[in-house]
Order: structure tokens, then sequence, then C-alpha cells
């Protein structure tokens, strides 16, 4: 695997808002998932060939000298960029070894991916989860493997990442779904929505944070219509989004206030948690105490 330079890799975030992370951590760049969908090919993220996983040279001990010097603990987010758990992760396991530092030094962990090998490091994760918030979340768009093989072509199956939720469920690990990018006219359905929640329900998962729509922008948009006339040749996608959104940033599904209604019914039908507060609230509610006696020193 190519090598590239880095000079740090934990970093600050610029509000925690997003999940409560404090940190963000990407050890890899680039993604051979190949998601039709990916906002992170945006020409804005200045990455080149973004198909190609790269490692970030010494990234363990960067990582390691990073945390040493943080002077306040937080929960260190990845994921934001490029799965943690991209199929070469299987053998380098520097994932692995980055949450092991993420315990030594005391810190949280937030893991944004769509791989069941997640479950492989449930150990260091319940490590964690003894002195600091833990949150997974898995990235479920649609319930039907059929069509998440199609939009998700390289990564787990939905069905898979549903059992991966099991595992961490019964491990006693805090992990839910994101239910996003929601595609219009594809996955927009208020069937599969309602099938989604009810499997996720069966699968243990504490929350669903759901957004009925995507963003398109630069050569993303580009990429993703290309991949449309590819995958679905008999459906005009392209000419339905070209009329409803013309060359908006922001594509909401037509259906989303309605659909965002009944997702919330639905979602307190089984006691899932669904807003951002609540979500943060509830995975670090029981070290509260501890961050205010220890945190901010």
């Amino acid at each position: 695997m190519e090598q590239i330079p880095a000079k740090t890799i934990v970093t600050k975030t610029k509000s925690s808002e997003w999940f409560g992370i404090d940190y963000n951590m990407n050890i890899y760049k680039g993604c051979c998932h190949g998601c039709i969908y990916c906002d992170s090919r945006s020409d804005c993220y200045h990455i080149e060939d973004f198909d190609r996983v790269r490692v970030k040279e010494n990234a363990l001990q960067i990582i390691r000298d990073d945390l040493r010097r943080k002077v306040k603990k937080g929960v260190v987010g990845t994921g934001a960029m490029s799965d943690p758990y991209n199929p070469f992760e299987k053998k380098e396991e520097l994932t692995r070894h980055a949450l092991e530092l993420v315990d030594a030094f005391g810190f949280g962990a937030a893991l944004a991916t769509k791989s069941a090998l997640v479950t492989r490091d449930i150990d260091v994760l319940q490590d964690i989860k003894e002195h600091s918030p833990v949150l997974i979340k898995i990235t479920i768009t649609t319930p039907r493997d059929e069509l998440s093989k199609k939009v998700e072509p390289y990564v787990n199956p939905s069905s898979m990442r549903f059992d991966a939720l099991l595992r961490l469920h019964e491990a006693g690990i805090f992990a839910g779904i994101l239910m996003m990018p929601v595609l219009p006219f594809i996955e927009d359905s208020e069937e599969d929505m309602k099938l989604l929640v009810k499997m996720a329900h069966e699968a243990g998962a504490k929350f669903i944070y759901a957004q009925f729509g995507m963003t398109l922008r630069e050569n993303q948009r580009i990429w993703y219509y290309d991949r449309l006339k590819e995958i679905f040749p008999k459906e005009d996608y392209v000419g339905r989004y070209q009329k409803q959104y013309g060359s908006y940033y922001e594509c909401r599904s037509q259906k989303s206030a309605n659909l965002y209604r009944k997702f919330v019914s639905e979602c307190e039908k089984y006691g899932i948690l669904y807003d951002m507060k609540s979500i943060i609230h509830a995975y670090k509610k029981n070290y509260e105490y501890k961050q205010m006696s220890l945190f901010d020193l």
C-alpha cells in the first residue's frame, strides 16, 4: 500500500455538535467502496485518484504523539473522509492499533463505517467503554441487499451491516445507523423507510440519524450521473434529477417532510433515538461526572 506523508492526524474539530466528536482522526486517504453518491470525491477535498486507498506514513507514531500532546480529553472520531475499515484494514490493523492508543491515553471513540469488520475490534471498544464514551455509526441507506449492492458495490451488503449492529448491541456497545444519504427517486419510499427502522430495532440499534436527500457538487455530480446511467439504464433518473434540482447543491427528496414525520413516528414506536442532541446525551450520559472531573482539568 502506498504511504503518504503526514505531520499530524488527530486534529481538533471546529465544533462538537456532530455526534459530540472533539477530535478527527483519518489514518487512510481515499476509499475503494465505490459508493455512487460519495461526497468525499468532490473537488473541494482535493483527493486525487479517490478510489485508491493510501495510508499515512508513520500513522501510529503520529497518533501516539498527537494524543500525548492533547491537554483536554474527549471523543476521537474517525470515518469522516475515508472508511477506517476498508479491505486493507483486515491485514494492516492500523485502525485497531489506533483504537488501542485511544484507549491507552484515556480518550473516547466514535467510528463511522460501512464494514462489518468493525466487530473485530469489539474487545478494544469494550476497553475504551470502561472509561470513556464509545459510539459506532454504521451507514445503511436501504434495507434491501439488491439495491445496496448497486449503490455501494464494494462494501458489505445491508444485511451484513445489520448483523454487525446486532453483534455490537450484544457486546454492550452503543451503536446505531446513519441513514444518509437517502437517494431521491431511488431509496426514498415510505415502505423501505419503515422496513429499515424495523430491522434496526431487531438489530438493537440505539439510534438512527436520517437525512432524506443527498448533496451534489462539482465532479461528484458527474460521477453520480454516469453511475446512474450505467446501473439503471432503463430509468431516466438523470433526467429527473436535472429537472428537479438543476445545479443545486442540496437535493432533498420531494417526500422529505412527510417521510421525516413518519420516520419519527416509527422510531418513537420502537424507542429508537433520532435527533442529534438525544443521541449525544445518551452515549455520553454515564461519563458526565468523569468528564467534569477529569476532562476539564
